[in-house]
C-alpha cells in the first residue's frame, strides 16, 4: 500500500466515523436526512482538497506562471495564486522586472486576505527598489499600484 492509498483510507475512515456519529446524534435530535449530511461532508472534503498544491513543472514559463496566478486570483483562489507568484519569484531572481511583478502580486494577495501588516511590509520593501538610480528602468505601474494599496490599507486602519 502506498502513501496515497493510505491517506485515502484515512479520509474514508474519518468519513465513516463522522457518518456513524452523525447518524446517532442527528437522527435522534433532528430530522435531517442522512443523504444531505453525507453530501455536505463530501463537498467539504472536496473543497478542502482544492486548496492543495498546484501543478508547476520545470517547463512552465514566467508568462504562464503570471497568467495562471492571475486566473487563480480572479477566482479568489489565493493560495494557488501565491504558489504561482512564489514560483515566479524563485525562478527569476536575476530578472528585476519579474521579481517586482511577483513581489507586488504576493503583497496584493496578502492585502486581499486582509493580512494588512504583512502586505504593508511587503509593499514598502517593493517600493525600496524604486529608491535607486535605475528607477526609471523599473516597471512604473507596480510602484503606483503599491502606493494605491498602501493608501487603501491606511484608510481601512483609520476607519477602525
Amino acid at each position: 500500500m502506498n502513501s496515497a492509498s493510505s491517506s485515502v483510507l484515512s479520509v474514508s475512515s474519518v468519513v465513516n466515523i463522522l457518518i456513524s456519529t452523525l447518524d446517532i446524534s442527528i437522527c435522534y435530535c433532528y430530522t435531517i436526512p442522512m443523504n444531505k449530511v453525507f453530501f455536505t461532508l463530501i463537498v467539504a472534503l472536496l473543497l478542502s482538497a482544492c486548496g492543495t498544491a498546484v501543478n508547476i513543472t520545470d517547463e512552465t514559463s514566467a508568462a504562464e506562471l503570471i497568467q495562471r496566478g492571475q486566473e487563480a486570483l480572479d477566482r479568489n483562489r489565493y493560495n494557488a495564486a501565491l504558489q504561482y507568484y512564489q514560483a515566479l519569484y524563485d525562478r527569476n531572481r536575476s530578472n528585476i522586472d519579474l521579481v517586482i511583478t511577483a513581489e507586488y502580486h504576493i503583497a496584493n494577495i496578502h492585502y486581499k486576505q486582509k493580512k494588512y501588516e504583512q502586505a504593508r511590509a511587503e509593499l514598502n520593501a517593493l517600493l525600496e527598489y524604486y529608491n535607486s538610480p535605475d528607477e526609471e528602468l523599473l516597471p512604473q505601474h507596480f510602484k503606483r499600484l503599491a502606493q494605491i494599496v498602501l493608501q487603501s490599507i491606511d484608510d481601512k486602519e483609520n476607519r477602525r
